[in-house]
């Protein structure tokens, strides 16, 4: 029972909503001086005569007198903002459609926040459409011209873009790959100071271990001539003076022969 009484209560409401939507007014306007306002932008940005690099490059206090200017000879208000980027985007249009040639009628669209004058232009290159854009006090926001492009040409840049950025992620990956490969060398590089000092203590230990030679006393070779003097002496029955011990060399083999 509540909940039907609280969607009772809900009905009156929707139906005042519903109501205040279906009653919001649109922008009146009047069509001659909008069209005078959409030729007299064309003429501007199609003879050539400025440029928005121009416009950029004035004073504020030049730029805001060239915009009243404009308004006292269209009756349109804009900003000097609108009026450079409508120069810059008409001359980047001659890149895509070429030289611009007619139009056609202005289609009008308008709602609570404004109005939109659209009308189909013929170029050059490919034919494009013109759109204006009116805010709610019919001050001019903006002028953009947007090119046709067929199937063919849509699918060509789609294509285009998907390879490009597949392409770019592509060589991206490969790229991570490499630095990725190139880590397992970073230890080392690092670890290389550390290597030569345990190398060389290793080398410094090694040497403090290995035993120095141990030096055999070696014979005086005067006393050893005089012992083997006197033996021969003993043994032949004479004088050591008889005989000159000139030379003393080792046998290879310790063992006496018979």
């Amino acid at each position: 029972m509540k909940k039907k009484i609280s969607l009772l209560l809900w009905i009156p409401v929707l139906m005042l909503v519903l109501a205040g939507c279906g009653n919001v007014k649109s922008v009146k306007y009047n069509e001659s001086d909008i069209e005078a306002a959409c030729e007299y932008m064309l003429s501007v940005v199609a003879n050539g005569g400025v440029t928005g690099e121009q416009i950029s490059g004035m004073s504020e206090w030049n730029q805001g007198a060239l915009m009243a200017q404009m308004e006292a000879q269209v009756g349109v208000k804009m900003e000097s903002s609108v009026l450079i980027n409508a120069l810059e985007g008409w001359e980047a249009s001659r890149g895509e459609c070429g030289e611009y040639i007619s139009h056609e009628d202005y289609q009008y669209k308008s709602d609570s926040t404004g109005v939109v004058v659209t009308t189909e232009a013929d170029f050059s290159d490919r034919d494009a459409e013109i759109e204006f854009e009116f805010n709610e006090d019919l001050e001019l926001e903006s002028m953009t011209v947007s090119a046709h492009y067929t199937v063919s040409e849509i699918l060509e840049k789609a294509g285009m873009n998907t390879l490009l950025g597949m392409g770019t992620v592509f060589v991206m990956l490969i790229f991570m790959c490499f630095v990725i490969s190139m880590l397992k060398y970073v230890p080392a590089w690092f670890n290389k100071p550390e290597k030569r000092a345990s190398k060389s203590l290793a080398a410094e230990s090694a040497a403090s271990a290995v035993p120095e030679p141990v030096q055999e006393d070696e014979l005086d070779d005067a006393e050893l001539i005089a012992v083997i003097a006197a033996a021969i002496a003993a043994y032949e029955g004479e004088g050591a003076d008889g005989f000159v011990v000139r030379s003393i060399k080792r046998r290879k083999s310790n063992k006496w022969n018979a």
